[in-house]
């Protein structure tokens, strides 16, 4: 493994590292057989997910099929996925005509989803969100999957609590976090009805350089706008180790489903981190509403006790998304609303 960087100065150096297998990743896809599908390929995640593997793959020496399906608002955003070495196939995964013609290959990795605007089109969210999984499962009935949950399908805790554990039951709050509880039933009934291995990723929250809980933070702090202190607390991990849990957890898929916490070690304070930011950016953070007991946490222990801790310190992210943002790179413009409290996104 490289050493990490004291700085990213650019998307080339960021998607390397986002991308980079380790040796685990590297070992495991020697192990594996069958093709691969990355379905919902062009979301945040979905690039340097499939570009890891594609890079342990060459690393391994194996020689695999790589597929990423999406609907693709650009022909420059498929060209970007092709130029990697992925087969990239156009459609929609709610039309079940173009879901019958994609192939059947052993290894799915289901990124689809969406959440912006969710107030506005509950029926289309959980057309998305619930209906499609259903679909996708039973088309994949005899591959292994690991689709992408999300740590919102737990209620609030207390701070203090060390986060929702995998065994703890769900409590989601608004109609989007219910929508992808609902994901994971048809992952689950789908597994059990068809013994389809499912490995389900409650993920929270993914953070780059370009978006994430930090750069939302960091936005606000730069731009000395007041921070909300009414969602107090949060996780977080960097999205290269993310990337790595999720596709060792291939292995893990098993039915009934598999579920898998993914996400740092720590209990985040938004106040210290904006202040951390403030001294970075030589400013003087503001914040408005008051604390309280509770957030939206999980408690990633299991991951780590299979996986190992993750490599790339807060402390560092950190640290890189000043730098970044002082060099006015470029920026996502997808906040996660992690302030949300009742689930109103």
């Amino acid at each position: 493994m490289k050493e990490i960087p004291e700085k990213i100065t650019n998307e080339e150096e960021l998607e390397e590292l986002l991308s980079r297998p380790s040796n685990e990743v590297i070992e495991m896809f020697s192990r594996i057989e069958g093709d691969l599908m990355f379905l919902g390929i062009n979301g945040k995640i979905g690039l340097s997910l499939a570009s890891m593997a594609k890079r342990a793959c060459e690393k391994a020496g194996v020689s695999k099929k790589i597929y990423g399906v999406s609907r693709f608002g650009s022909s420059e955003q498929r060209k970007n996925i092709e130029s990697i070495g992925i087969k990239t196939i156009r459609g929609d995964l709610l039309d079940s005509g173009f879901l019958k013609s994609l192939p059947k290959v052993k290894n799915v990795f289901f990124l689809a989803g969406t959440k912006f605007g969710a107030e506005n089109n509950l029926p289309g969210i959980w057309a998305i969100n619930s209906y499609m999984p259903a679909l996708v499962a039973e088309h994949f009935k005899n591959s292994r999957i690991v689709a992408f949950s999300t740590g919102c399908v737990y209620p609030l805790v207390h701070f203090n609590s060390g986060g929702s554990k995998e065994s703890d039951r769900p409590g989601p709050i608004g109609e989007y976090a219910q929508s992808c509880l609902g994901r994971e039933r048809m992952f689950e009934y789908c597994s059990k009805k068809n013994s389809t291995p499912v490995a389900l990723i409650r993920l929270n929250y993914s953070v780059e350089l370009r978006y994430g809980v930090l750069v939302d933070i960091a936005i606000k702090v730069k731009n000395e706008e007041p921070i909300d202190l009414s969602m107090g607390y949060f996780n977080a991990i960097w999205q290269g180790d993310s990337n790595d849990v999720v596709l060792r957890s291939l292995e893990l898929a098993e039915s009934p489903a598999k579920i898998l916490n993914i996400t740092g070690e720590k209990t985040l304070q938004v106040q210290d981190i904006a202040l951390e930011f403030a001294k970075l950016f030589n400013v003087q953070a503001k914040f408005i509403g008051d604390k309280t007991k509770t957030a939206l946490l999980s408690n990633s222990a299991l991951a780590h006790s299979l996986f190992g801790r993750p490599k790339i310190p807060v402390s560092k992210i950190i640290q890189w998304i000043a730098d970044w943002i002082n060099q006015d790179k470029k920026l996502l413009g997808k906040p996660t609303h992690y302030e949300v409290r009742d689930g109103k996104y």
